[in-house]
């Protein structure tokens, strides 16, 4: 079960960093983009760990955004040491411009999967996850 969860992940991916290449993010940065337009103001740590990766990684992931011009973070915050980071304009852009590439890959990964069991499947990894856990 795990070799076959960790191929899939890998030609997700990989098909993924192709696509993402032609809107010159990584996985990672679009990772990022996803989640601040789901939920804006996130922190440094929140988007390490909705991006599967480490705090430091994700400094790494932030400041090549920052430099794009694609995200803004709050220099100083009213309230504890987190300090928020927004889309720009530009990011918006960005995002919307590789999100069809993204969900095209989707499509494809899952075209020949008949919708009730699609359905089973993802109640299924969202158990093994669950599993695992708690």
């Amino acid at each position: 079960m795990g070799y076959r969860l960790k191929k899939a992940s890998a030609a997700l991916r990989g098909a993924m960093d192709k696509a993402l290449r032609e809107h010159g993010l990584t996985v990672p940065q679009y990772s990022c983009l996803e989640l601040l337009d789901e939920r804006p103001g996130l922190s440094n740590a929140d988007l390490a760990r909705g991006t599967f990766v480490t705090r430091q990684s994700a400094n790494v992931v932030l400041r090549g955004l920052k430099e794009a011009g694609l995200i803004t973070q709050a220099t100083s915050t009213d309230h504890g040491r987190a300090l928020p980071v927004h889309l720009t304009t530009a990011g918006l852009e960005r995002l919307g411009a590789a999100r069809g590439a993204v969900y095209a890959i989707e499509e494809r990964m899952i075209e020949s999967i008949p919708a009730r069991r699609l359905t089973a499947l993802l109640a299924d990894l969202d158990t093994m996850t669950g599993n695992l856990e708690a």
